[in-house]
């Protein structure tokens, strides 16, 4: 009983003071003060991570280096025997675009996104160290005459470079897996990257 009475004492006492005190609480009180994050993503580090992204399966089953297009994660050769053929499109009676539409289809698993196609044989990775793989993207005589600005959009607007993180289900309707990274850090960590010049560490 002892007890209560004493807390009923302070609860009065602190309202009083409350009730009887001019002073405002400090603006920190009614002042949310948002988080700070600072953008650590060094250049090297945006290396790494696009790097990540371009020997993930998704992209380098179209990067092959014998003509021969990869399927699935352990990258299997083409099923019926497909090759580069013209244009790396393959051949009049089995070209890409027989199968690959416009977009992936849910039914068959049969993935699709626009101009479907290899890359060109000059932009083979297949079997290349990472340092390999930047020189090549990032050589003119290589990468079909780009500059650093057009490989920028074409690795952050290109459809079909994007498809990597739209890569539909598997012919048992199994979703394929999506690059290490999101699509958003991707195209931050391309931006950065080039922003910083491209360098290609030693190492």
């Amino acid at each position: 009983m002892n007890r209560i009475v004493v807390l009923l004492v302070i609860f009065s006492l602190g309202a009083f003071y409350l009730i009887g005190s001019n002073k405002e609480p400090p603006l920190e009180a009614y002042t949310v003060i948002p988080e700070v994050k600072i953008d650590s993503l060094t250049a090297e580090r945006a290396y790494e991570e696009v790097m990540n992204v371009l020997m993930h399966p998704r992209c380098m089953n179209c990067h092959p280096t014998d003509d021969i297009p990869k399927q699935g994660m352990d990258r299997h050769p083409h099923y019926f025997g497909m090759s580069r053929g013209k244009e790396n499109k393959g051949f009049s009676a089995t070209k890409c675009a027989t199968c690959h539409q416009e977009a992936n289809n849910l039914n068959s698993g049969v993935p699709g996104a626009p101009h479907w196609s290899l890359a060109p044989a000059s932009m083979g990775w297949q079997g290349l160290s990472r340092s390999e793989i930047a020189q090549r993207l990032l050589d003119p005589e290589t990468n079909g005459g780009k500059s650093h600005k057009e490989l920028v959009t074409h690795m952050t607007e290109d459809e079909l470079v994007l498809w990597a993180w739209n890569p539909g289900v598997d012919a048992n309707g199994i979703p394929r897996k999506k690059p290490p990274i999101s699509e958003e850090e991707f195209k931050k960590a391309v931006e950065k990257w080039f922003d910083e010049g491209a360098p290609v560490p030693s190492k």
